[in-house]
């Protein structure tokens, strides 16, 4: 995949950049589902997107999940978004896992059902990834990734099965027109770079490539990976990209870690450097601004506004 040509007509005015949805309630005041929820709600919501200047969202389904909406409710939260100008970028299908333990065939065909309602909506990306629910001490841990979560098996037999478990998504999404990007995420077959890299090698698809999101990994309370060194493996089967970004200290004799979640600018990846990189690899994809804690949103504007200060400038000699 790392054939793809350059995108020269892609500028930081015109490279697509959504902002996820971490920054509202999943349950309005009322209690109503946010994706039960009324319209107004959902204009309330696009507007609040729009007056930060984004022009386009991901649809996680953590929030709003397009496969059990009805068409007419589809219809609807595609012309209130489009009412204030916002663009529904991506769909991230997360924590449904198509290997998970007594529930990977109902999420297969559940991730099935969000391809078609993604290409119904005319979404740019399908994504998702091979992450399993919280367990119960990621719920009460303050920051959960400071807590240990499900592990996918040293078990080839279940590795191939994902591979043909998501290269059968990966087909479907081509036959109506996606790109599918799976997420980088610690303990699953797309927790390591090599991992990673290996597994969209042996899906082996044109359309299937990698969300690179390697916040995930560097604000683990453990040793990782040089995150250099994962970006360099990583970032010539990127198709899609959350960017986030932690700070991060540990000790030298690694008795301790810790990181907490930062702006793009200020945290331990460089993105200046990374963006560039995966510029000069062919890199086209969509960002998504993602952030946990805080101002979510105010957070992801300010990073959209930095990440736009590196994107290449519409005149360039």
């Amino acid at each position: 995949m790392s054939d793809r040509p350059v995108a020269e007509q892609l500028d930081r005015e015109t490279w697509p950049i959504a902002v996820c949805m971490h920054g509202f309630s999943r349950v309005t005041p009322n209690g109503v589902a946010l994706h039960d929820a009324p319209p107004e709600v959902w204009d309330d919501m696009f507007g609040r997107i729009a007056a930060l200047g984004f022009r386009g969202v991901e649809l996680a389904d953590s929030h709003i999940r397009p496969a059990d909406l009805t068409a007419s409710r589809r219809e609807e939260l595609k012309e209130i978004a489009s009412a204030h100008s916002v663009d529904l970028v991506a769909v991230h299908v997360q924590r449904q896992s198509v290997i998970q333990p007594g529930r990977g065939e109902e999420n297969l065909a559940y991730a099935h059902r969000t391809i078609d309602a993604a290409a119904e909506l005319g979404l740019q990306v399908f994504s998702t990834g091979l992450h399993q629910p919280f367990s119960a001490a990621q719920q009460q841990a303050l920051w959960f990734w400071t807590a240990p979560g499900p592990v996918d098996p040293d078990d080839a037999a279940t590795r191939a099965l994902a591979v043909a478990r998501l290269r059968e998504l990966g087909e479907h999404a081509a036959a109506v027109g996606l790109p599918m990007s799976l997420e980088m995420y610690e303990d699953t077959y797309l927790g390591t770079a090599d991992s990673a890299v290996r597994l969209i090698e042996e899906i082996d698809l044109v359309n299937v490539g990698l969300n690179p999101d390697i916040g995930n990994l560097v604000r683990l309370h453990r040793p990782i990976e040089d995150w250099r060194e994962m970006h360099e493996k990583t970032l010539p089967y990127a198709n899609y990209w959350h960017v986030k970004n932690y700070t991060r200290d540990e000790s030298a004799d690694g008795s301790w870690y810790t990181s907490t979640p930062s702006t793009l600018e200020t945290g331990l990846i460089n993105y200046r450097d990374m963006v560039s990189r995966a510029i000069e690899l062919g890199f086209t994809g969509p960002f998504l601004m993602e952030q946990y804690g805080g101002d979510s949103l105010g957070v992801c504007a300010t990073n959209r506004t930095y990440l736009q200060s590196v994107l290449p400038s519409a005149a360039r000699d």
